[in-house]
């Protein structure tokens, strides 16, 4: 798939450094491919984190993930840390 700009809102910022919240379909093996956030090159910079929510199979996961590289209209963002919970009751 690819960048929807529906899905993406800031939160968050100060001194240089942006935190975003972007929803999606898409796995997060897409999201953290570099180029998938392109489109925003001129908006995202180095160290800006993105918590992603994403969906496989209709299956819901969250993710941190920060802006690496941002060069030449090129955005890479990192592999992501997904967010695990647990649920005993």
């Amino acid at each position: 798939m690819a960048y929807s700009a529906s899905g993406l809102t800031r939160l968050a910022g100060g001194s240089g450094v942006n935190l975003y919240h972007y929803s999606t379909t898409d796995a997060i093996a897409d999201v953290n491919t570099e180029g998938y956030f392109n489109d925003l090159s001129d908006t995202l910079a180095v160290g800006d984190t993105i918590l992603v929510r994403s969906s496989t199979g209709g299956t819901q996961a969250l993710s941190w993930v920060y802006v690496l590289t941002n060069a030449s209209g090129v955005v890479d963002v990192s592999d992501g840390l997904t967010i695990t919970a647990t649920d005993t009751d």
